[in-house]
């Protein structure tokens, strides 16, 4: 009885994207994965037809029906108001869960790391790549960073559920939250809140710098890393460096109803047609895609024998050594050589077994009982070049009331009024915050405070409502 194969999306990108995923698709026909693919097209082609967000609208019903996407590197054309691709697909799948291994494989490989061996994962959807910007005056652009507690939550278990499954021991959370003591400080403690669920894994927390230092240096010391979006971006493309090419190094995009795999790198368009890309890092993508559709045991069949390539010196360009590879191949004739050692196991290298991998199943994150919000104050944001700090204090103090004072002022998050310092350099961007001596402002307050300036010239370019929840300020300190 032939078996049922598994619908799949696939998309052969940019640049290497064609030929890495050629290859790929050959390993696993000889393999015997299950798989019926349906091919879209993404990329820049797409962008450069006029869609935007690089992808034809009657894709996405192939990837909704589908629910699993193999996907080639593409290349987002630069300007022009194109968004990431890889971005905005996250988002709109909901796959928030970023897998990337970073596996060393010394001596065949080489690496100053050889028993590295960690696991980063990263936040997918929120963050910086939220991508919300805007440029507020002349000199100032801002990007918001945004982090909730139910994408803290979901990630954060879902690690700590990765590393059960996996029978790893350690679960690591870079955050930055010294300086950052709202966004990273709400990662941070939903981190040791749902680390006290599992005692039977260690836990512990770093400054994302230097845990990025200590990634560099001994990452033999980590075991599963767990961060938010824009550091989980970097420091994974180190991990995989290091470990010994990113070439090599392939990751799952994991949501509740769908899931994306692919390389790591880019689209290498410098590369295109020379038949010289390892096909490595895409074929982990699919390995770790065949576990995902059930067929962990083609996907050990898979990577055993990549396993095997590679301890017999048959390398691609991005990691071979003259003095330890054996022979140098292209991309085609580097997946032929995986084809033909299916069926062996490596004999110096770990053998990976699939056969306990599933996907994880993760309860729904729920909502927090509200809180009791009050309205305290006002960060109003102007475009002002017209004097020195003392010069805007004074004007705006005339325009508070009984109910809103001016309280500070501040130029790029340092406080320059009152008792600023002449050497702080200032830009057109200034934040004057008033704020309510008492608990209870009243919303039309702040409405008569901005039509206040509006009518005296001032230009307004942005407002934040100043909010005390059970009354804790949900708002940073001032610097200085």
């Amino acid at each position: 009885m032939t078996a049922v194969k598994t619908p799949i999306t696939i998309a052969y990108g940019d640049g290497i994207g064609p030929s890495i995923m050629q290859a790929t698709l050959e390993i696993l026909e000889a393999a015997g994965a299950q798989i019926a693919p349906e091919t879209i097209d993404i990329g820049e082609k797409v962008y450069l037809s006029g869609q935007t967000n690089g992808i034809e609208d009657s894709a996405w019903e192939s990837l909704r029906r589908t629910q699993v996407f193999l996907k080639a590197p593409i290349t987002t054309p630069q300007g022009g108001g194109y968004k990431s691709l890889n971005v905005s697909m996250r988002k709109a799948l909901g796959l928030y869960a970023n897998i990337r291994p970073c596996i060393s494989y010394a001596p065949f490989v080489k690496t100053k790391h050889p028993i590295m061996d960690l696991v980063i994962v990263r936040e997918n959807e929120e963050d910086l790549y939220a991508g919300i910007e805007h440029r507020q005056t002349e000199e100032v652009y801002q990007c918001l960073k945004l982090i909730t507690r139910p994408g803290c939550e979901r990630i954060v278990r879902y690690a700590f559920e990765y590393a059960r499954q996996q029978q790893r021991k350690r679960v690591t959370c870079f955050i930055k939250d010294n300086i950052m003591k709202l966004t990273d400080g709400l990662f941070h403690q939903v981190f040791r809140d749902i680390a006290k669920e599992y005692p039977d894994i260690k836990h512990d927390s770093m400054i994302v710098d230097i845990g990025a230092a200590r990634v560099a240096d001994t990452p033999e010391d980590f075991d599963v890393i767990v961060m938010p979006n824009l550091y989980g971006d970097i420091i994974s493309d180190v991990a995989a460096q290091i470990a010994g090419s990113v070439g090599m190094a392939g990751s799952a995009n994991i949501g509740d109803h769908c899931a994306m795999f692919e390389a790591i790198h880019g689209s290498a368009p410098d590369l295109a047609g020379q038949n010289v890309a390892n096909p490595s890092a895409l074929l982990h993508g699919a390995i770790q895609m065949l576990v995902h559709i059930g067929q962990s045991e083609v996907a050990e069949k898979i990577h055993h024998a990549w396993l095997v390539t590679l301890e017999k010196g048959l390398h691609t360009a991005d990691v071979y050594k003259e003095d330890q590879s054996q022979a140098l191949l292209g991309t085609t004739e580097f997946a032929k050589a995986v084809i033909e050692h299916l069926g062996q196991s490596p004999k110096q290298l770990k053998a990976p077994s699939y056969a306990n991998s599933k996907p994880l199943v993760l309860p729904k994150v729920g909502h927090k009982a509200p809180c009791v919000k009050e309205l305290v104050g006002i960060d109003v944001f102007l475009q002002w070049q017209d004097g020195e700090p003392m010069d805007l204090g004074e004007k705006l103090k005339t325009f508070g009331s009984d109910a809103l004072n001016l309280q500070l002022i501040t130029n790029r998050g340092v406080k320059v009024w009152p008792k600023g310092f002449p050497e702080t350099y200032c830009v057109d961007h200034w934040r004057c915050r008033f704020m309510s001596p008492e608990l209870h402002l009243g919303f039309d307050e702040v409405l008569a405070l901005q039509t206040r300036l509006h009518d005296a010239g001032f230009d307004v370019v942005k407002t934040e409502n100043l909010y005390n929840f059970n009354g804790d300020p949900g708002f940073a300190a001032v610097h200085g």
